[in-house]
Order: C-alpha cells, then structure tokens, then sequence
C-alpha cells in the first residue's frame, strides 16, 4: 500500500494538567517547538508522505487548535475535527472516528514530537490480509521510559505476538511509541475493547492485543529514532533547544524581535515580538511572543511566558509520557 491511499488521525483532546501553567491557555499539541506548535510537524510528515485528509480529534481548549491549524490548506492538507466528549483513553478517542474513516489511517499521538524514518515504510508494509496493522516501536535503553509506555513482543517475520501496557517487569527494550497504522478491521477490536479496572479508560495496548488474538497480523517496524513527549513544562525548554541543536543554529529569533545593545542571548528561542531589554543576559531560555524581558541579570533555563518566569533549571530534555493527548 501506499501512504497517500490513506488518511492520517492525530489525537490532541487531553487537558495536560502535569504541563501548567500551559495547560490553562493551551492545548499541549499547539505549544510551541522551535516557532511552530508541535501538532505541524506531525502535519508534514503526513503531507509528505502524500496523505492529504486528516482528522484531529479535539477536546480540552479545542478552539484553540482550530484556530491555530484551520481547514489545513495552510499546510496542504484538508482537516477534520471530532470532539472526543469524556477523555476515557486512546482506544475511545479512536471509537469516535469509525464513521469518518473509510480507509487505512496513519495514528499519531499529538503532543509527542518524533524524530523518524519517513512514514513511507510503514504504509508498505500494510497489506490487508498479510499485514492488518503497523506498529512503530524503538529499541529503548531507558528502563523507566519503558515502564512508562508499553512494550512490544515481537516473533519470526517482524510479527507483533504480544503487547503490554506498562509493564513492572519488561522483558524486551522493543518500546512502542505513539505512531500506529491500522486497516479499518481494527475498529472491530476497538469496539470490543473493555474499561480497565487500573486507569479506567479504554487502553489502545488492549485493542490492539484484541486483534492480535483474533488473527489478525500486526508489524513492528523500527523507524523511530527518538520520541520526545511534552509532559512537564521544562519539557518544553528541553524539546525546543534539542530542535535547536539538531539544526546547529545558535539561536531562533522570530520576527519583529527587539533585542536592546548590550543585551546577550545565547542558545535562546525568542518568539514573535518581544523584547530584551539592555541589562539582560539569556542563555537556554525561551521566551513567548510579545514577552518584555527587563528584569535585570541572568536568566538561565528560563521559560518567560504571561509575565512569569519558569525555573527549568531542575530538567531541560523532554521526557516520554503515558497519557495520551
């Protein structure tokens, strides 16, 4: 199969209460990476792989990420959007699509930035009746990331045999993350999926093991170089410098930015319209569009957003998450 004979879902409905001050103002998919949100790089990556239909299912401050993405001509794509209702989990965000979707679809979690193969991959692997669904999965040296996500069991072929929510005691470092291509037999498993007792939500691990025991075949394809989850606000520091290095700029300065003589900015993202004043030092700092830095003295690590300033100085790499978003 081919990725432009598909559509692509993207989950953005969760309120991230962990990440507040943000959570009040914005939904976590639409924070700002590297002076675009989060959610638009997930975009192209569909766009480029030739998916043109796309929907986004919204919840908490779902305005807003209409409002930032629109009808998705501005990406060259056309968006969808569905209301999840009641944030029960993955697995019943994707139940409120069955009626939207008419072919195989690209999952991606919202608030997770990838650094990745091209989605090209896995839409070869996906044949109907060979191969129902694609899992992407990393090798994960992190033993506590794993406990936090969901592992995977592969068997001969590439073939998924088992997956596990959570696991105390992982046994293999094959990690799931957060990227699924499904045919749209799964929304059979999803329909049968049950309630957990633990979380009480409806887990996508469940459904996809669902369809795994109804013989259904999944693949676990390693195109996952890195996931990179906003969960906690210096999660947000952390994954727009690690953008930053990886493009080997200095620092980002957006437009109409006033930078006083004898301020100094190093290794800083300074967004839209705002301004330094003369007697500041940055360094490793974030500043939100229309922010006026004039506190006088160093700000280290700092996050400035709505006139505060966010000590990130305790973390600064974004970490991975378990909820979805």
């Amino acid at each position: 199969m081919k990725a432009n004979e598909t559509m692509g879902v993207i989950l953005a409905a969760g309120k991230g209460t962990r990440i507040q001050p943000f959570s009040d103002r914005y939904p976590k998919p639409i924070l700002p990476i590297a002076g675009k949100p989060l959610i638009v790089y997930q975009l192209e990556a569909l766009r480029e792989a030739g998916v043109r239909e796309i929907v986004i299912v919204i919840g908490h401050l779902g305005f807003e990420v209409v409002r930032a993405l629109g009808d998705g001509a501005q990406f060259g794509v056309k968006i969808k959007y569905v209301e999840q209702g009641a944030t029960l989990g993955i697995a019943h965000a994707v139940s409120r699509l069955e009626q939207k979707i008419d072919r195989p679809f690209f999952l991606f979690l919202g608030d997770i930035y990838f650094e990745m193969a091209k989605l090209d991959s896995m839409a070869s692997a996906l044949e109907p009746g060979t191969c129902d669904a694609v899992l992407a999965v990393k090798r994960e040296p992190d033993l506590d990331a794993i406990k936090r996500n969901f592992v995977v069991h592969v068997g001969a072929g590439g073939f998924v045999e088992r997956v596990i929510e959570k696991p105390k005691h992982p046994r293999t470092n094959m990690k799931g993350c957060g990227l699924y291509l499904f045919d749209i037999s799964f929304f059979d498993a999803i329909r049968r999926t049950p309630r957990t007792a633990m979380r009480d939500e409806y887990e996508i691990t469940d459904a996809i093991q669902i369809f795994i025991d109804d013989k259904y075949h999944v693949r676990a394809l390693e195109i996952v170089k890195d996931d990179l989850n906003l969960t906690y606000a210096y999660d947000l520091l952390g994954l727009n410098l690690h953008v930053m290095r990886a493009r080997g700029e200095k620092n980002i300065v957006g437009k109409n930015v006033k930078i006083a003589t004898g301020a100094k900015v190093e290794n800083s993202i300074l967004m839209d319209n705002c301004e330094i004043a003369a007697s500041v030092t940055l360094r490793d700092c974030l500043v939100f569009p229309g922010e006026i830095v004039k506190r006088a003295g160093n700000y280290d690590r700092i996050i400035c957003v709505d006139g505060q300033e966010l000590d990130c100085r305790h973390a600064v790499e974004a970490t991975p998450d378990e909820e979805p978003a």
